[in-house]
């Protein structure tokens, strides 16, 4: 995606919030056999990224969350 004048940090932390409800809840090992709980994992389908995305450039997406149920963005409440 090609996106101007956004920090990447701070669209990091938005993404982040919008699909936390999505957030993959594992745990496995890494190559020395010690626990790692992966942050950045999500279970979204790719047109909900793709409207994330459409939603950022045009300055709406932090009215939005993920509805993990309905695979779906949803305003905010």
């Amino acid at each position: 995606y090609e996106l101007y004048n956004i920090k990447r940090s701070k669209l990091e932390g938005i993404l982040h919030k919008i699909f936390d409800t999505g957030r993959v809840d594992i745990e496995i090992k890494d190559r020395f056999g010690n626990p790692v709980e992966p942050k950045e994992w999500f279970l979204a389908p790719l047109f909900v990224i793709e409207e994330a995305m459409d939603k950022v450039k045009d300055g709406t997406i932090t009215d939005y969350i993920f509805n993990p149920t309905t695979a779906t963005l949803e305003l905010r409440e």
